[in-house]
């Protein structure tokens, strides 16, 4: 829901609040249109079918204005400082209808190569009045493909500059060759890449049509509502809080040795900082989060519990600030290997509620499996010496257990976006998916029961043998109950035939066997004891829990 507005003595600044107000809920409308259309052309499922994205509107200063309901926080609220850098190298006064500009550089966008930028210019009579922008992930980018075996950042993929895609209406076919050249998918690659054009173009329409239709020329006074708005609401919600500095510091795999994320969170009249000082260092592997990654999931794990109804814009992010040290794991410099960074940078937000919990612990869930679990596979198409496939499909783990409620079963938080359906993949890829089920147990034990993880078992149609890039967490350290709960159940990696895989890096399924995943679950909240006997009765009859 929108901020409410100011209340005014004069009928006439009630009703221009009221007119803004209206304003801004039809753009929120527009841009989840733009966002719509681009999950409608896109050619990969993780588009089109999981909502991997982010779609934006922006001012002509780069100020996010307006996001799109769907979409990940990892792509908005990176993209929210990304397009600052398209217009330091393409100043708005430059552009023209038909221009798109593209950038994939992990350190100005969403972290790593495989996410694509677009931004494009919304033209009025001649005059830019605002910019739409949209962050996408695709299949492949080439290079070792998305997993954390790079050593640097060139082992990665195809790197793509700030640079135009397209200039007045006339696709840079250069750049799309050079790009259909270094990935696996292109076909998939130069659809998607395309679709974020159609995309920006149907945000640009639609925004110059409301403008048109409230008699607007510009963004611009609607752009200054809205964030006055959600400056002011956000800091109302931050005075509200006790003032004082908390502490708190989570240990997780890693990649070959656990790491520890540390922060300091200070909460103060109108502003909240986290500072990751103490975080362990970068790692040679590609589970490194470059800072702007870092920022975006960081402030989404605050504005859930101090501003969550508060629109997601420049205003609203303002109050929040975030610092990590050069050189640590949360703050990796070029050329460090990234590709793999959602495996540190989603665990974010259990760090900050790691520290909410000392502040305002009636209200701060417990730890959960956080870190998404993509199935990223490779191997050979059947019955072709030489044609390859590659294919992902997302999982999630159990979310940890709400005050007064239960944790959300398989369900993608911090990052929000969806599994695939099975059918879907397996189209796609010459895979199975033999199964797709709760795990029982899975959940911690507590007054609210965390939720629960799931079992997965994949392989190949004709049994042949396939690789996966395996980038998944919470195996060696499962999350942390709170408040006298019980800690969820570890992830498992393996072979149907029994022997254990790592939790990370790229490894070869055999021919006849099959990659089974057991993914964690949430952790519990408060004591087991304290649970309501009908409540445990229903999990057992369900399924959810052993009967013991």
């Amino acid at each position: 829901m929108n901020s409410p507005a100011v209340p005014h003595d004069n009928p006439h600044d009630t009703l221009k609040d009221l007119r803004l107000q209206v304003m801004w809920t039809r753009l929120i409308s527009v841009v989840e249109e733009a966002a719509q259309a681009l999950m409608r052309t896109a050619f990969s499922t993780t588009v089109r079918d999981a909502g991997d994205l982010s779609a934006a509107v922006f001012d002509t200063q780069g100020r996010l204005i307006a996001e799109a309901v769907t979409g990940t926080p990892g792509h908005v609220n990176s993209m929210a400082e990304g397009v600052k850098h398209f217009l330091a190298r393409f100043p708005a006064a430059t552009m023209a209808e038909g221009d798109h500009y593209i950038t994939n550089d992990p350190w100005l966008t969403a972290g790593h190569l495989h996410d694509i930028t677009v931004v494009s210019p919304v033209v009025m009579d001649g005059r830019v009045v605002g910019l739409l922008g949209c962050c996408c992930h695709q299949l492949d980018i080439g290079g070792l493909g998305q997993g954390p075996d790079g050593r640097s950042i060139f082992e990665e993929g195809l790197q793509i500059p700030l640079m135009k895609l397209a200039s007045r209406g006339q696709l840079n076919l250069d750049l799309m060759a050079i790009l259909q050249q270094n990935v696996r998918t292109p076909l998939q690659v130069e659809g998607d890449v395309l679709s974020y054009i159609a995309s920006n173009d149907t945000g640009a329409r639609r925004l110059k049509a409301m403008l048109q239709e409230f008699g607007q020329t510009s963004l611009d006074a609607l752009g200054d509502y809205i964030l006055q708005q959600s400056l002011s609401a956000t800091r109302e919600r931050i005075a509200a809080l006790p003032r004082g500095c908390w502490q708190s510091a989570l240990t997780i795999d890693g990649y070959d040795r656990p790491i520890t994320l540390r922060a300091t969170l200070t909460i103060a009249e109108d502003r909240v900082t986290v500072d990751y000082a103490g975080t362990d260092g970068a790692v040679p592997q590609g589970i490194n989060v470059v800072l702007n990654y870092c920022r975006a999931y960081t402030v989404f794990g605050l504005k859930c519990l101090i501003a969550p109804e508060v629109p997601n814009n420049h205003g609203a992010l303002l109050p929040f600030e975030v610092s990590a040290p050069e050189g640590s794991i949360l703050n990796a410099q070029r050329p460090s290997p990234v590709a793999a960074r959602h495996v540190i940078g989603q665990m974010l937000p259990d760090v900050v509620l790691g520290c909410l919990a000392q502040a305002m612990p009636q209200r701060v869930p417990a730890e959960g499996s956080s870190c998404l679990w993509s199935v990223q596979l490779r191997g050979r198409a059947p019955g072709s010496a030489a044609a390859t496939f590659d294919t992902v499909f997302f999982n999630s783990g159990g979310a940890g257990a709400r005050p007064g409620q239960d944790g959300l079963d398989a369900t993608a938080f911090p990052s929000g976006v969806r599994a695939m359906p099975v059918e879907v993949s397996e189209h796609g890829a010459p895979i199975v998916i033999w199964k797709k089920e709760l795990r029982e147990d899975s959940g911690g034990a507590g007054q609210f029961r965390g939720g629960l993880g799931q079992t997965v078992e994949v392989g190949t149609r004709d049994g042949a043998a396939f690789e996966v890039l395996a980038m998944y967490e919470r195996v060696a350290t499962p999350a942390k109950g709170r408040s006298g709960g019980g800690d969820g159940a570890a992830g498992v990696v393996r072979l149907k035939s029994g022997p254990l895989l790592r939790a990370k890096g790229l490894q070869t399924i055999p021919a006849g066997d099959r990659l089974v995943l057991e993914l964690p679950g949430g952790a519990g909240l408060g004591p087991a004891e304290a649970r309501d006997p009908a409540a445990l009765a229903a999990d057992a009859a369900a399924g959810l829990v052993a009967p013991r």
